[in-house]
């Protein structure tokens, strides 16, 4: 994309153009964005819920990096590079609980679950565990800048971000009332749906209720696309809300509980944000989803759903009919998404013409894109 095609993305919505097609086809491109978009700020990873318990540890691989989740003993959710310090070997290729030690397969360096190196068994011989030049103290894991809020695990690549009280500081305010303790609902409350698609396809169609009647027909009768209104903060994020939220009840009328203390306006509203880069969240008076879009290639992305409630214990059957109901809504925009995708092999589409009325979010979203861009280009070229 040269300059040109930038400031046409940066236009105001009634002249702007989406983003070129290299930006959902090209690898090249993606590996671009790898950096500008998902490494610079914060990206969410995954969910704290993965690791319920002091020991738990999850790896995972996330633009091509190796990563470790994992709760240290003292309770905290941290994320390491997933390799020994020693020769770079792999250490869990498995999720497990760490009872004593991290221990490298390799060479068995082992490591503490807050990341430090405890043991360098033979390294200076046959019976010598200490030589010098390995400073266990400078050798510890190499551990990634993360943050937990509404559960979701989220990751400074370059570590050079705002903190992200700073850089989120608009939304943690718009959703003070949700900043509370959150119950995962369980193996019944989370689910993977692998997409064809770049994930910025995902971000593009989650942000807007222009589709809802003809996408979404069930969910459109009870909270139509008049229903509904935008959310827009330049920069941060974009989404949409609706003023008419309709419990999901038993067969005897029964409610998952609410979130004490909501102001009044929750009682019928529900709203719907992507948090830039990757991670969809949605609120309502008694459960909170998140969906973590993993990039796995310039095309195909992964969204991790998690569902979440405002007690610890909620009925079984309640949930698992609020888990399909949530599952049928996101595979209904499978189609959509994955159309936009094989649409963008067109050699002579031009990113597309946005609506002023209804597709401000997503513009929104395509604007941070090409902002973000043009800086990290400028960055490059003013270090050659």
């Amino acid at each position: 994309m040269d300059i040109t095609d930038m400031n046409a993305v940066r236009q105001p919505i009634a002249s702007a153009r989406g983003l070129p097609n290299a930006h959902y086809t090209d690898p090249a491109v993606f590996d671009e964005e790898r950096s500008a978009l998902l490494m610079a700020g914060w990206s969410g990873l995954a969910v704290a819920s993965d690791v319920p318990e002091p020991g738990d540890a999850v790896p995972l691989t996330f633009l091509g990096m190796p990563l470790l989740l994992l709760r240290d003993r003292a309770g905290q959710v941290r994320v390491f590079y997933n390799i020994c310090r020693h020769r770079g070997m792999i250490l869990l290729d498995a999720p497990r609980k760490i009872e004593g030690a991290i221990r490298c397969p390799y060479h068995s360096w082992c490591y503490a679950t807050d990341g430090r190196l405890v043991s360098t068994p033979h390294v200076g011989g046959p019976g010598q565990n200490t030589v010098e030049g390995i400073d266990k103290a400078l050798l510890g894991l190499t551990e990634v800048r993360s943050h937990v809020w509404m559960d979701v695990v989220w990751i400074n690549v370059s570590g050079d971000a705002p903190a992200f009280e700073e850089a989120h500081a608009d939304l943690l305010a718009r959703w003070a009332e949700f900043d509370r303790p959150l119950y995962h609902g369980g193996a019944d409350s989370r689910f993977e749906l692998t997409v064809e698609c770049n994930w910025k396809l995902a971000v593009e169609n989650y942000c807007e209720s222009y589709h809802l009647p003809w996408v979404h027909p069930d969910l459109n009768t009870y909270s139509r696309l008049e229903d509904h209104y935008h959310i827009e903060a330049p920069g941060l994020y974009s989404g949409q809300g609706t003023v008419v939220y309709r419990q999901l009840k038993s067969d005897a009328g029964e409610v998952f509980p609410d979130f004490e203390g909501l102001d009044a306006k929750w009682d019928t509203a529900a709203e719907y944000i992507t948090a830039y880069p990757n991670v969809l969240l949605g609120v309502h008076r008694d459960h909170v989803f998140v969906i973590v879009l993993v990039p796995d290639s310039h095309a195909q992305t992964t969204e991790k759903v998690h569902l979440y409630y405002a007690q610890p214990d909620t009925d079984a059957d309640l949930r698992a009919r609020n888990t399909a109901q949530w599952k049928q809504v996101f595979e209904e925009d499978i189609f959509v998404v994955e159309g936009m995708q094989r649409g963008r092999h067109a050699p002579g589409f031009d990113g597309g013409r946005f609506s002023p009325a209804m597709d401000g979010p997503t513009h929104l979203f395509h604007a941070w894109v090409a902002d973000r861009m043009m800086a990290h280009r400028g960055q490059v070229q003013a270090a050659e």
